[in-house]
């Protein structure tokens, strides 16, 4: 007996500002089934779950929201003549759209750090009563968001403040209280801890039990147990469909080496890294927001050619760790921290600490201006802004083309960040972290938004620079797999406390 079709594309297009995505496209998702969007970065999957959403047109062919249809015959959806089948799609995307209290302003990078300004923006508990006065057909209200999110204890917590996790907790809460026929999800599993990935297993559980129907792009090595169907693509195009166990008979089958060439000796001859015995002292570092305690006594140090790795669960306060080092926190200075053998606050302007820091973190992924070139971008990390506020310097440009050839992206420079791939956008981040050599490194999830063969060609790259050079590092991942061989020393921290730190 056919299964009852809820969405339905059939030899359709995919378009956008001109350029085609897909074309004569054929996707059709079934009462039951859960799909997974795998495939090298850069293949559409992101493109397809807009159009799924309505975000991007669907043109030619033809194509229907069957589930709407269905829902209205039913009587259970409103009669309101503007209410379409979009307002039954919740879309996750990589990048969240906070603003402020008042609607006007969008977030800043820094206003996570300061208290003052954090206070501008609205609680989990604010956004979640304004999102909760949609009808619950799928039964899902603000106090069960709450519940089957985790959202207890974040209630009176500014949206600004959240980690990188409990920023995806919330995302899912908001979609959900739409009550949705139809959950997108764009990577919904970067940068989580291995609980969190734990709990999200058990939470699509939840979601689907409900009665949404659920479509989201993943790693093709991360399959939550609730996939039902694969769909492998590659450029703009859907390679393979498969069940769950198809697929898996096919990977086991896969050799997943990676062969890229690394063209990083040419960048390196271009420059040279400074030198400095000591990089970071911290002693008895702490940062407390009024009654919350977010890092308690840390003394930590990291002497000239050390490669760490920090770890910890999400909201163990990595983030703010990192922030009393490239000095984004204010309550850095109010810390003992010496940084290239000098302490912090003794005259030093924060552009001389910040010419000596490369780095690269999902924040700063979420508030990079999307009108700059790609070149731009990576120039922008010489004079440390985020986006580029001056003429690009013609002498520069043959250092700027160095790197992002070093990371496989120079055939983008003069694309704009917002028309290129979300993981294009992540290795221009790299590469604007790497062009000025700077001796100490922080790489903050970097392989968030990759593919394993980018993912692969990062650690290579890591592990070639550290090799040929005295770079210091600190690399932040929740995934073992993704942590360069270079990396020799690992901090752990919980609840802002640390609890390993040893030789690894």
């Amino acid at each position: 007996m056919e299964t009852t079709v809820l969405f339905k594309i059939e030899k359709g297009c995919i378009q956008y500002q001109n350029k085609r995505l897909f074309q004569e496209l054929d996707f059709t998702i079934r009462q039951g089934e859960t799909w997974a969007l795998t495939g090298d970065s850069g293949s559409g999957k992101t493109s397809l779950l807009k159009a799924l959403a309505g975000h991007l047109p669907i043109t030619g062919g033809k194509w229907e929201a069957a589930f709407f249809e269905s829902l209205k015959k039913s009587g259970n959806i409103p009669k309101d003549p503007l209410f379409s089948w979009r307002n039954l799609v919740s879309f996750i995307d990589a990048r969240h759209r906070f603003t402020n209290l008042s609607h006007t302003n969008t977030f800043y990078y820094q206003q996570r750090y300061n208290s003052c300004d954090a206070e501008d923006a609205p609680t989990v508990s604010e956004m979640l009563n304004q999102e909760g006065s949609q009808p619950a057909w799928f039964g899902w209200t603000v106090e069960n968001v709450i519940a089957v999110c985790r959202l207890e204890k974040l209630l009176d917590k500014q949206v600004i403040l959240l980690s990188n996790g409990e920023t995806r907790r919330l995302l899912i809460g908001l979609a959900l209280l739409k009550n949705p026929a139809l959950l997108l999800l764009d990577n919904p599993t970067a940068g989580l801890d291995r609980l969190t990935r734990i709990g999200f297993e058990q939470l699509l559980a939840r979601i689907i039990a409900s009665g949404i129907h659920v479509v989201m792009s993943l790693s093709h090595h991360e399959l939550p147990a609730s996939i039902t169907h694969i769909a492998q693509l590659k450029n703009g195009r859907i390679q393979t469909i498969s069940t769950r166990e198809q697929y898996r008979q096919v990977m086991e089958k896969k050799q997943t080496e990676s062969s890229h060439k690394m063209l990083l000796d040419s960048w390196l001859k271009l420059g040279r890294f400074a030198e400095f015995d000591e990089i970071v002292e911290i002693q008895s570092g702490r940062v407390q927001y009024g009654n919350r305690i977010i890092l308690d006594n840390i003394n930590w140090k990291i002497a000239k050619g050390e490669r760490w790795s920090i770890s910890g669960h999400n909201g163990a306060g990595k983030s703010t760790l990192i922030s009393l080092i490239t000095g984004d926190n204010p309550q850095a200075y109010a810390n003992n921290i010496k940084l290239f053998g000098r302490k912090r606050g003794s005259g030093e302007s924060i552009w001389e600490i910040k010419k000596k820091i490369g780095f690269v973190s999902p924040e700063l992924f979420q508030y990079f201006p999307q009108e700059t070139t790609v070149a731009q971008a990576v120039e922008s990390g010489l004079y440390d802004t985020i986006g580029l506020y001056r003429t690009p310097v013609m002498e520069n440009e043959s250092l700027i083309l160095a790197v992002m050839n070093a990371l496989g992206i120079g055939d983008y420079a003069m694309n704009r960040l917002q028309q290129v791939a979300t993981s294009v956008q992540r290795l221009t981040l790299i590469a604007r972290a790497l062009v000025k050599y700077p001796p100490l490194l922080i790489l903050d999830e970097p392989c968030q938004g990759l593919d394993p063969n980018q993912t692969e060609q990062i650690k290579h790259l890591i592990d070639e620079l550290c090799r040929q050079t005295h770079i210091s590092l600190i690399y932040v991942s929740h995934y073992a797999d993704e942590i360069p061989a270079s990396v020799n020393r690992q901090l752990v921290l919980e609840n802002g406390k640390m609890v390993t730190f040893q030789d690894t």
